[in-house]
C-alpha cells in the first residue's frame, strides 16, 4: 500500500466531472481503494474522493467516528462507487466542513439533512442507504468532489469561512436554514 499525494484547491483535477468506474472489482480499483484508505488514515480525515488523489474516477471512501455518528456507533470505512444522491426532504442545515484539499480552513456549508445514497460497493454489489446528519453531510461533500465542486462553491455566507484555529476558538451560532432555496 502507499500514501498518496492529495491534490489541493487550484489543481485542475478537482474541477472535473469524474468518470464512472466500469468494473469496481479490477485489481487496479482494489489497489486504489487500499491506497486511499491508507492515505485517509494518514491525513486524519473522514472522507477521501478519487479526484483528491489525482484520479478522476467516481468513487470515494469515508468513515464516521462514533462521536459524530447518529446512534453513537462507529461507521466503518466504506467504499462508494458511482454514487447517486437523492434528497429525501427539503430540509437544509448549516454545518462546519473542512477538506483535505483545502488544508487549514473550514466553513459553514448548507447541505440536505436527509438523503438516499445509491451506488456500488467495492465488490460491485449495488446498494441503497438512507442517511442523515453528519454521515449525509460527508457523503454529499465527497460526491461533490466527483462533480468538480469544492465546498466553498456551496457556501451561502462567507462570514463563516476561516482558519481552523480561529473558527474553533470562537463558538458562535450558525445561521438556521429551514428549506431548500
Amino acid at each position: 500500500m502507499a500514501i498518496l499525494k492529495i491534490a489541493r484547491m487550484g489543481h485542475p483535477v478537482l474541477l472535473l466531472r469524474a468518470e464512472p468506474v466500469a468494473d469496481p472489482t479490477t485489481p487496479e480499483i482494489t489497489q486504489l481503494l487500499e491506497n486511499m484508505a491508507e492515505t485517509l488514515e494518514d491525513a486524519g480525515g473522514v472522507g477521501l474522493a478519487a479526484p483528491q488523489i489525482h484520479e478522476s474516477l467516481r468513487l470515494f471512501i469515508y468513515k464516521i467516528p462514533a462521536s459524530r455518528a447518529e446512534g453513537g456507533a462507529d461507521i466503518p470505512l466504506t467504499a462508494v462507487i458511482n454514487p447517486e444522491i437523492t434528497p429525501l426532504s427539503d430540509e437544509i442545515t448549516m454545518g462546519w466542513e473542512g477538506c483535505l484539499s483545502i488544508p487549514g480552513l473550514r466553513a459553514a456549508v448548507p447541505r440536505y439533512e436527509h438523503i438516499r445514497l445509491n451506488g456500488l460497493t467495492a465488490t460491485g454489489t449495488p446498494f441503497e442507504k438512507n442517511l442523515s446528519g453528519f454521515e449525509a453531510r460527508v457523503v454529499q461533500h465527497e460526491t461533490d468532489h466527483l462533480n468538480g465542486i469544492l465546498y466553498p462553491m456551496r457556501m451561502s455566507d462567507f462570514r463563516y469561512f476561516g482558519f481552523n484555529e480561529e473558527t474553533l476558538r470562537y463558538d458562535f451560532p450558525l445561521p438556521k436554514i429551514k428549506a431548500a432555496p
